[in-house]
């Protein structure tokens, strides 16, 4: 059995600007799992940059609200919603709301810095 406590990993500013906590990766620990699990937070008023990964992702959000751009569609989300980013979609999140919009991130195949590409310097939108 592994179980982790949240607040005490670390944390570190993602590629795409969020503030990130990684729970679980095949690829740094031995599990026997085929996907990584992350925490991820962004402050109101901010949005993630624009990127891509070559692998599939969810994030169900945990906290507050926003709106999640996945190529050229739009979706209003809040607590409690599951979203799935097919690979290779252009995407980033945004919080509108006036708390922290903190979700888990889910990648399958398990997520490593080779198969993310940031798109732009600024969020698009």
């Amino acid at each position: 059995m592994i179980t982790k406590s949240l607040s005490a990993m670390p944390s570190i500013i993602a590629g795409d600007g969020s503030v990130l906590k990684e729970i679980l990766n095949p690829l740094k620990e031995n599990l026997t799992i085929r996907y990584s699990l992350a925490w991820a937070r962004i402050e109101p008023g901010e949005k993630t940059l624009a990127h891509k990964l070559s692998s599939s992702e969810v994030y169900y959000i945990l906290n507050g609200a926003g709106i999640v751009h996945i190529d050229n569609n739009e979706k209003k989300v809040c607590k409690n919603d599951t979203i799935y980013i097919p690979a290779d979609s252009i995407q980033f999140i945004e919080n509108t709301g006036a708390q922290s919009l903190e979700f888990l991130c889910i990648v399958d195949p398990p997520w490593c810095p080779e198969i993310e590409s940031i798109i732009t310097a600024r969020p698009i939108h």
